[in-house]
């Protein structure tokens, strides 16, 4: 049972960089976009610095569980972040849209990240609870931020349409 829980946790870290890394992708992209919105922009690129630092932590924890990089799905989830993004990009609401789309990833990441820790102690790996921890608090800020910035964003949005 043992090897099997390791091997869950091996997969569920690197599912979790994986996400990490394509909604990197996201706000790369995303950010370019922003000159209109400042306070929405400077959330973006203050969460890009928080995401390579958690991909840094998610990769030692790879290395430390003996697991390789999943080169493949980060292709793949490299190739779906830079389609959402391009795809949301030509609509007249992007900005909107990638901001619904950014409050959500949140959420999935703090849940992620929660049942990581599960797993990790599961499978021997307890130690990992502090940086993972550390990563759950900073999405739950994450989401805090992009929260507050929902309404003046829209508000924004509509000026910048005329409205």
């Amino acid at each position: 049972m043992t090897t099997d829980v390791k091997a869950i946790y091996t997969q569920s870290l690197r599912n979790t960089h994986a996400a990490e890394h394509q909604g990197l992708v996201q706000m790369q992209a995303q950010v370019k976009g922003l000159d209109g919105y400042p306070a929405y922009q400077a959330l973006l690129e203050r969460h890009i610095g928080t995401t390579q630092t958690q991909l840094e932590r998610l990769e030692h924890a790879l290395a430390a569980a003996g697991a390789g990089g999943g080169g493949l799905r980060e292709a793949v989830t490299t190739a779906a972040g830079t389609v959402g993004a391009a795809v949301h990009g030509v609509m007249p609401d992007a900005t909107l849209k990638d901001l619904y789309a950014g409050y959500a990833f949140q959420f999935e990441q703090i849940a992620a990240y929660r049942s990581l820790a599960v797993i990790a102690a599961a499978a021997g790996h307890g130690a990992d609870a502090g940086w993972i921890e550390q990563s759950v608090a900073e999405e739950q800020a994450a989401a805090r931020e992009v929260e507050e910035l929902i309404e003046p964003v829209t508000r924004q949005f509509l000026q910048h349409q005329g409205g």
